[in-house]
């Protein structure tokens, strides 16, 4: 049985930091939906907005908190969190566009609840999923790239036993692990490093597990590692 792990080395650098997953298992998009989940996007990006009060981006509570994460472990040039791209964007009159279903959805609530999202094909996973430091080496290629970009000896990445399943904490996806057209069974995770903000945090995986049952009819499971809950099964 496979198991996702949130190693020591993790807790060492963010001792109050939560982890929220949620298996997504059987998803189909129900076309009749397309243009509500469309809607929910659009909405999204506006509502992101309440998260920019400041005049100058980079001070924004969001982008410190995540910055101030990054800084703890090393990382590629110039990778930033997820939730800072997807804000970026609303900051410079670029809206988050449509990707794919599940993608929508997480990316909604991303923007909704300004904290990082991301979701990988639990069927392609090869053993055991960590969230660690690593030892560097990790074999990743980055989606729509045909060279190896492995880790860096000191990075926070997602591993398997195959090498990076998401680099830098939660910057880039690889290819091998990706949501596709093809994906029916997923693995989504949300990192919590500012524990003032985990009632948003629990907003974010309950909204998740309602689109995704709704819009994609699927059957979802819903946990939360903590420092002292450090891993589940992947069933």
């Amino acid at each position: 049985m496979k198991t996702f792990i949130v190693d020591d080395s993790y807790w060492k650098l963010f001792p109050h930091s939560k982890i929220g997953v949620i298996l997504i298992h059987n998803y189909q998009m129900n076309e009749d939906l397309v243009d509500e989940l469309e809607q929910l996007l659009s909405l999204s990006n506006n509502l992101a907005k309440k998260h920019l009060q400041e005049e100058q981006f980079s001070q924004n509570d969001v982008i410190q908190t995540y910055r101030k994460a990054y800084q703890q472990f090393k990382t590629k040039k110039g990778a930033r969190s997820s939730i800072e791209a997807l804000l970026k964007r609303v900051d410079s009159g670029n809206p988050v566009t449509s990707i794919s279903p599940l993608v929508d959805i997480y990316n909604a609530a991303s923007l909704q609840f300004a904290l990082p999202i991301g979701a990988e094909d639990l069927d392609t996973f090869e053993g055991d999923l960590r969230l660690t430091i690593t030892n560097g080496g990790d074999e990743f290629y980055l989606i729509g790239d045909d060279e190896n970009k492995p880790t860096l000896p000191g990075e926070l990445a997602y591993i398997d036993n195959a090498g990076a399943v998401c680099r830098c904490f939660n910057w880039r996806d690889g290819a091998r692990t990706m949501i596709t057209d093809q994906t029916v069974n997923a693995f989504l995770v949300i990192e919590l490093i500012d524990i003032t903000k985990e009632a948003e945090f629990k907003k974010a995986l309950d909204f998740i597990e309602e689109k995704t049952n709704y819009f994609l009819s699927a059957k979802t499971q819903q946990m939360i590692l903590d420092q002292k809950h450090t891993k589940i099964n992947l069933s």
